[in-house]
């Protein structure tokens, strides 16, 4: 087994490599590797690094999604142990371009492959005293090394289910590698119960960090003088991480729904191309984010959200959130829209989400899967205001409750004594 995942992740970097030059996510992917060792060597030079450190803490993440679970955590030992570096890397060009300026961590850097040889050749340079993977980051070569150094190896809002390769009649060494970990916070009963009876014990409810990063975002409550402009007293649709499908369902319902009802969609794909070819369907007067002024957006629509970063902190805006990727392979952050009390709506495929299956058992949400059901909810949603607040407080109330994970993980930590 050990011959075939070397194998298999080799090819794995191979076909990135191969399709670099007709993709642009995988050519930034092969460009952020070139000479990246290197690059980390400078950086760690005494002349870079902060003089007072005593400590390096390596948090890795595989893209935007589990830095934002990673982050409340980051911060909460940067609040309390400033002297603590922190490296943080990045798998996916769609989370380092976003976060590589991130004020929150010393060094931000993509993850070399992983290989046993740059396994070994990172941990000499960073010689971390603890290792955090965030969510679903496994990656067995860096895995293995760690645990061969006794470096303490931490995974956050991790989440398992039994249908995950682990768990297989083949999965005995994946399991064997999980066993070198010090501790798994994971999301949910379930995964503990999982983990449990295969003989992993090193493992505790925590929750999702997610909660803890939009319970704070919506207490910031940063303020957008275009978004304020141009939703005014209108009732606003913001449509968050949206897909194709997502975004004909969207337009379709533009005409039929009326002129008093304005759109902030915020696309999952801003390039060029794809900002393009929606614009070019809007059936109503439109503008980019990138053009927009507080002056210039006050006639239009529809508001096109055509760079990232924004939505945690613009659903504040909103009348009705539809989240995307529901007709994909799944939805995207709920909880940044439900975090400010606003109904969420999406696509059919939500199953993989928990918080999505609650909010639906609890009524704050509601799933669509046509054309058809997309403008009935929405009709509803804005034409009944005691519902709207019901679903909104009901959402509201679910992050509120949700809210602690990244308290129990600072209280375990310091409990093992990795402060010291």
């Amino acid at each position: 087994m050990y011959c075939f995942y070397q194998l298999i992740v080799r090819i794995y970097f191979l076909s990135i490599r191969l399709v670099a030059p007709f993709n642009p996510k995988a050519a930034a992917w092969v460009k952020g590797r070139k000479g990246l060792l290197k690059k980390i060597e400078e950086a760690l030079k005494p002349s870079s690094a902060p003089a007072t450190a005593k400590k390096l803490w390596w948090f890795h993440c595989a893209s935007l999604g589990e830095f934002e679970q990673g982050r409340p955590v980051i911060e909460a030992i940067r609040a309390l142990h400033p002297d603590i570096f922190i490296c943080l890397t990045f798998f996916s060009p769609s989370g380092y371009e976003v976060r590589k300026n991130y004020q929150g961590a010393d060094l931000v850097c993509y993850l070399p492959e992983d290989t046993p040889s740059n396994a070994k050749r990172l941990l000499d340079l960073l010689n971390p005293s603890a290792v955090f993977f965030v969510k679903y980051e496994f990656w067995f070569n860096y895995i293995s090394a760690i645990h061969e150094w006794n470096i303490p190896l931490f995974f956050l809002s991790a989440k398992f289910r039994p249908g995950h390769y682990f768990f297989k009649p083949y999965g005995a060494w994946f399991r064997g590698k999980l066993k070198m970990a010090t501790h798994f916070f994971v999301q949910n009963e379930e995964s503990f119960r999982l983990l449990s009876s295969h003989g992993i014990d090193q493992c505790s409810v925590s929750g999702d960090t997610r909660f803890d990063r939009v319970y704070t975002l919506s207490k910031e409550m940063k303020e957008n003088p275009v978004l304020e402009a141009f939703c005014q007293d209108f009732q606003v649709i913001i449509a968050g991480s949206t897909w194709p499908v997502d975004e004909k369902i969207l337009i379709s319902g533009i005409p039929r729904l009326g002129t008093d009802i304005r759109y902030v969609i915020a696309l999952h794909e801003v390039n060029q191309p794809h900002v393009e070819a929606v614009t070019s369907l809007l059936p109503a007067p439109h503008i980019r984010y990138t053009e927009a002024t507080i002056e210039n957006v006050k006639d239009k629509q529809i508001l096109v959200i055509d760079t990232i970063g924004l939505l945690s902190t613009l659903y504040r805006y909103a009348t009705i959130a539809y989240i995307g990727g529901g007709f994909g392979k799944g939805i995207h952050n709920i909880l940044e829209a439900a975090t400010y009390g606003k109904p969420v709506v999406f696509g059919p495929n939500y199953h993989k989400f928990q918080e999505a299956i609650d909010l639906l058992d609890l009524g704050g949400a509601s799933v669509i899967r046509s054309s058809a059901d997309y403008l009935q909810v929405v009709r509803e949603l804005l034409s009944r205001e005691e519902l709207r607040r019901q679903r909104g407080d009901v959402c509201k109330n679910y992050v509120d409750a949700n809210y602690g994970a990244t308290r129990h993980i600072m209280d375990t930590l310091e409990s093992l004594s990795l402060f010291r």
